[in-house]
């Protein structure tokens, strides 16, 4: 018998992977667990001798100042009578005779071992894989449950959702599966491990293992945008200027590539060299469709491209996949229009630009027309920008150039006045406060300020960049809009 358990412990250990040492505790804390119904109440100690497989039961008691439990504790004197050295904590160990294993006994200790065995399996999953997240796994199909399939590991099983897979990819049990180690998530009922086919980890690994610039490092991939089993793009930079990215990703004679759209089942992929220019990374991304305009507006992140109409239908792809993939993976919003449309909307711009110019500055249209064709679109370019940047306008001085930005400063003032007062935001006007000039309130119009209630909300260390204002001078300003604000009231 005792030689036995020795046995059923070896034989457990390699079914479950575990090591032998831990069933071996497992069953002795099932052994404790099933004597105390026959030793109840007792502080039981089972022990199963690790090379005869002899099993030991004692009873354990403890020296402690006051005694609480008089079946498990001993006072220092009784404790002292057993062993002459004893102290406060000694333990004392008396051997109990081997308890019989009923029915109930046996199921207790088998409930026992297989909770330990659980969360030792849990922990050896988890130790293993979790370190492992974002490489690639191999595994034998086990079974396929509602369109999930769980994979054998070897050490371990792994579920891959059905979102998990390629479009109109199926796998039956036995199958060799490679795919992306997504998460492992420790759960109360067992460690989940998670793999993914459809992950764009996926396709960053796989160029890892067939294109040896990438996995030193001398070809780095930046970023990735896909759409599973249809379409990828990758964006590529080599950090040695000898090495072409792209021709080290697509290979000789596109056989490092096409290995990659071999195990994604025919998935394109757009290989395309990444640079720090917007426009020029986006153009490179919309390939292969021939832009003829790029704008960018960063303020709004976003890349307004023209092409022809001929390009028009590439440009976007099949149910706008081009276009939405080139945005993904440039991180730009990108907006896609035809070389007409693009012709329309710039005369349209043009046109209201030029209307702004006449009303806010007081000039005819030829003098607008001309500021439009210098790339001044909006009052505040003019404004705020450097006055040499307009004296060098041909026909310009620096004093017509002080002029302009008077001008428009005070017809952004006045705009902002009339929003302010048609919001009702106060009774009382900004140029209304004692101490107020048009030249502060321009530039307080430019921090954001244009009514007397903004400007009560105003701390003095925000006005304190403003030219011609003292902090004295600000801070009267700030009490006069309080109190016309009502603050004091």
């Amino acid at each position: 018998m005792n030689v036995e358990i020795l046995q059923v412990a070896d034989a457990v250990a390699r079914e479950k992977s575990v090591e032998r040492e831990l069933v071996l505790e497992a069953m002795e804390q099932a052994l404790k667990t099933a004597a105390r119904r026959t030793y109840p109440g007792k502080n039981i100690v089972a022990e199963i001798d690790r090379t005869t497989g002899e099993i030991r039961l004692f009873h354990v008691r403890t020296v402690v100042e006051e005694v609480e439990e008089e079946v498990n504790d001993l006072t220092i004197e009784q404790g002292r009578e057993l062993d002459g050295d004893a102290e406060i904590g000694s333990e004392f160990r008396e051997s109990l005779p081997p308890i019989p294993l009923g029915r109930i006994e046996a199921q207790t200790a088998k409930q026992v071992i297989n909770q330990k065995i659980r969360e030792a399996e849990r922990d050896r999953v988890i130790a293993e894989y979790e370190p492992r997240v974002g490489e690639l796994i191999t595994g034998i199909v086990k079974r396929v449950e509602r369109g999930n399939v769980y994979v054998d590991l070897g050490r371990g099983e792994a579920v891959m959702y059905r979102e998990d897979l390629l479009p109109r990819e199926t796998f039956r049990q036995g199958d060799r599966v490679r795919a992306y180690l997504r998460e492992v998530r420790n759960q109360s009922k067992g460690p989940l491990v998670f793999i993914s086919r459809s992950d764009a980890g996926m396709v960053l690994r796989l160029f890892e293992q067939e294109v040896p610039e990438v996995q030193d490092g001398t070809v780095s991939i930046q970023a990735i945008a896909r759409d599973p089993g249809s379409r990828s793009k990758i964006a590529v930079i080599s950090t040695d200027s000898t090495v072409d990215p792209v021709g080290a990703c697509v290979g000789m004679r596109g056989a490092r590539v096409q290995a990659v759209v071999n195990e994604l089942h025919g998935e394109k992929i757009d290989i395309i060299e990444w640079t720090e220019d917007p426009a020029a990374f986006v153009v490179n991304a919309l390939a292969p469709a021939e832009i003829e305009r790029v704008l960018v507006d960063e303020s709004s992140n976003t890349i307004e491209v023209a092409v022809s109409e001929e390009n028009l239908a590439i440009a976007i792809g099949r149910r706008g996949q081009n276009v939405r993939l080139a945005s993904e993976l440039s991180g730009w919003n990108i907006e896609l229009m035809s070389s007409g449309e693009e012709k329309e909307r710039r005369q349209e711009e043009v046109v209201k630009a030029r209307r702004i110019f006449q009303q806010g500055l007081d000039v005819d249209e030829d003098f607008a027309s001309v500021l439009v064709a210098e790339g001044f679109y909006s009052l505040e370019e003019l404004a705020y920008c450097d006055a040499a940047d307009i004296a060098a306008i041909e026909g310009l001085d620096g004093e017509v150039a002080g002029e302009l930005q008077n001008r428009a400063r005070n017809a952004l003032l006045d705009q902002a006045l009339q929003k302010s007062e048609s919001e009702g935001e106060a009774a009382v006007s900004l140029l209304d406060l004692a101490g107020m000039t048009r030249e502060i309130a321009e530039q307080l119009a430019a921090l954001e300020m244009v009514s007397v209630d903004a400007l009560a909300d105003a701390g003095v260390d925000e006005l304190e960049n403003i030219e011609g204002l003292s902090r004295e001078q600000a801070e009267v300003l700030i009490i006069a809009a309080r109190e016309a604000s009502g603050w004091f009231d």
